[in-house]
């Protein structure tokens, strides 16, 4: 009787330690084991998965690893500024569009910021294909750098996988602006397509894993004459910064942008099977460290004191440089353009940057959609005129008389 008892207390101090335990490991990692996702193709995750591992993707055990994007000892202040009136509902803005995150930045100054979904300022969430846009931005860097000769090198100079492929003759430019002419499949829906079946290409020794995948696609069209958007190709552009500088992607953008610049927090960079930065996907950070990256853009690209980017570089960077079929848009290098002087990068499932020179305005924001391109649920159109209304706001504001009432 005495031991049953013994064993009864025992059991029930288990019980009350476990929960305790539940408790102190914070609501992120509660929501992540109580909605595990499987595997690492997070195309194919429902949506409680999303909403709990997008927070937490580099943590996931067993799954992904990644590498550390360290910021500096100094810290790029983001100072407070008037707050800013959208002239929208915006908490169903925000709930409609499943934003977990959202900052605005006006001169460099915060004029609204919010977070949704559980989500917290000092929080990371990843950024998709955002990271399509650092990446090509590190082009710059090794250009100015002297790493990389020329935009108009053929990408197998710096990539000895590729001699021999449809990548022959296709310039280092051609890649950036995505008009190869190589054929890839990008449909997200499709578990055969050439973005879902990428990363799971084996390496051999001393060779990209990523390029040999690319080095075995065909020719679609001739290059530089049609644009069809490519993940692959921005891993290329990755697998390309890493041969030139003889660097691991997320050491360099620490070292040229992150770190100088004033980044808050550290980053971090998936890595793929092979052990290299999946170069198109996948920069965790917070959103107050994806705007002051937007910030960096505004100010034309200077980092520490120093030009980080050649001169010209933004300038053709960010306009259009290849028609993609939706009139008023384009694509740059690794940017999506407007033809009014603004340009975004752009993730799955709602993540995005909004840099409006003009108007010296930054939107960064993170979100959770039901689809990946925000189609099926219309997070996408809802998200074009949210960037439109914060203009409009803006504009308002210019055109009104300090001391008057917007009408």
């Amino acid at each position: 009787m005495v031991l049953l008892k013994r064993v009864s207390l025992v059991f029930a101090a288990l019980i009350v330690a476990a929960g305790i335990g539940w408790i102190l490991i914070g609501p992120e990692w509660r929501s992540l084991l109580a909605h595990q996702p499987y595997g690492r193709d997070v195309l194919f995750w429902n949506q409680a998965q999303r909403d709990a591992g997008f927070r937490m993707i580099d943590r996931i055990p067993f799954v992904i690893e990644s590498h550390t994007i360290a910021h500096g000892e100094t810290v790029r202040d983001l100072p407070e500024g008037e707050p800013l009136d959208p002239g929208i509902d915006l908490d169903a803005y925000l709930a409609s569009n499943r934003t977990a995150g959202l900052v605005i930045l006006q001169d460099g100054k915060v004029r609204l910021e919010r977070y949704e979904m559980g989500f917290r300022p000092d929080g990371r969430w990843t950024s998709f294909s955002v990271a399509k846009s650092l990446t090509s931005t590190l082009v710059g860097a090794a250009v100015k750098d002297g790493a990389i000769r020329s935009i108009d090198d053929p990408v197998s100079d710096y990539i000895d996988e590729l001699k021999g492929s449809a990548y022959d003759g296709v310039t280092v430019r051609q890649v950036l602006t995505m008009t190869s002419g190589v054929d890839w499949n990008e449909d997200y829906s499709d578990p055969q397509s050439d973005v879902a079946r990428f990363d799971l290409q084996e390496a051999e020794p001393g060779k990209s894993a990523l390029a040999t995948y690319m080095a075995g696609l065909g020719r679609a069209h001739p290059a530089g004459e049609v644009w069809n958007y490519s993940t692959g190709e921005t891993n290329l552009i990755g697998v390309l910064v890493s041969r030139a500088t003889e660097r691991e992607l997320a050491g360099y953008l620490s070292e040229k942008i992150w770190a100088p610049y004033g980044m808050a927090q550290d980053a971090t960079w998936l890595l793929g099977h092979d052990g290299h930065e999946i170069s198109g996907c996948c920069i965790q950070a917070s959103v107050r460290d994806y705007a002051r990256f937007g910030q960096f853009m505004l100010e034309g690209g200077k980092a520490g004191g120093q030009d980080v980017l050649p001169e010209g570089w933004i300038d053709a960077a960010t306009v259009k440089q290849a028609d993609i079929g939706s009139p008023g848009e384009g694509y740059g290098y690794q940017w999506w353009t407007w033809d009014d002087g603004s340009y975004q990068a752009d993730g799955i499932f709602g993540q995005g940057i909004f840099i409006d020179p003009n108007r010296k305005l930054v939107i960064a924001s993170n979100a959770s959609w039901t689809s990946a391109l925000g189609d099926t649920g219309g997070e996408w159109e809802a998200r074009k005129a949210f960037y439109k209304a914060i203009q409009h706001a803006i504009d308002l504001e210019a055109a009104t008389p300090q001391g008057d009432a917007a009408p």
